[in-house]
């Protein structure tokens, strides 16, 4: 199949290198990642051809040492991943985004180009990955682990369910931050917002689009 007709998750998955390439065109690999990349440009009035040709290339540059079939493992080990890699890392990052947020908006909150809001909205987003997160640790993924993963399409569907909500209030920060902008003269602390902000939201898209797009499938293949 073409890479164009492709889904963004699979060309995510199967292409290391590919997300950062999503990143840069603000294409959703994660929630959106059902979507053929011609679909997905298309809906954003983006011109694919300079995509293909950077995924085409990121493809033929890989050899099989370069990187980790996720697909390919075991569900227990990409959860040991996930956990260590995202879950933790969440846990680290809100906290010191939520005081610079609150603190750019106390000291700057007269300028227009302030982002009025966001600490409120990073800390919604603290508590609903909170809760999100002990579900996976407590239900779904001893369950996964287990190879019960043909029983797990309850939680299952309830995790993608929020991992939507997750992108749904992704969007909303994009809107508040003006795509993560910085406004000319912007100070140390709010440099150091918007840089975490970049890499909280790369994170987040990396975690959803790992079990979207590959734990739920390889958990369900497993039993």
């Amino acid at each position: 199949m073409a890479l164009l007709d492709q889904p963004l998750g699979q060309l995510a998955r199967n292409i290391p290198g590919a997300t950062g390439i999503f990143h840069e065109y603000q294409l959703d690999f994660c929630c959106g990642g059902q979507h053929s990349l011609r679909d997905a440009a298309q809906a954003k009035g983006i011109d694919v051809a300079p995509i293909v040709q950077r995924l085409e290339a990121l493809h033929e540059a890989v050899t099989p040492d370069e990187a980790v079939d996720w697909s390919a493992v075991s569900p227990s080990m990409l959860i040991d991943y996930i956990l260590e890699r995202f879950h933790e890392r969440h846990r680290e990052q809100l906290p010191e985004l939520i005081r610079l947020a609150r603190r750019v908006e106390h000291v700057h909150g007269d300028r227009p180009e302030c982002p009025t809001g966001l600490g409120d909205l990073l800390d919604a987003m603290r508590q609903e990955l909170e809760s999100h997160m002990q579900k996976e640790e407590q239900i779904l993924f001893p369950m996964l682990a287990r190879g019960h993963g043909v029983r797990a399409g309850g939680p299952i569907a309830v995790m993608r369910m929020e991992h939507d909500q997750h992108g749904e209030a992704l969007q909303q920060l994009m809107t508040l931050t003006n795509d993560i902008t910085l406004p000319r003269g912007a100070c140390t602390t709010w440099r150091a917002l918007y840089l975490g902000l970049r890499v909280f939201r790369e994170d987040l898209m990396e975690h959803i689009h790992l079990e979207n797009n590959v734990l739920f499938d390889i958990a369900g293949a497993s039993n």
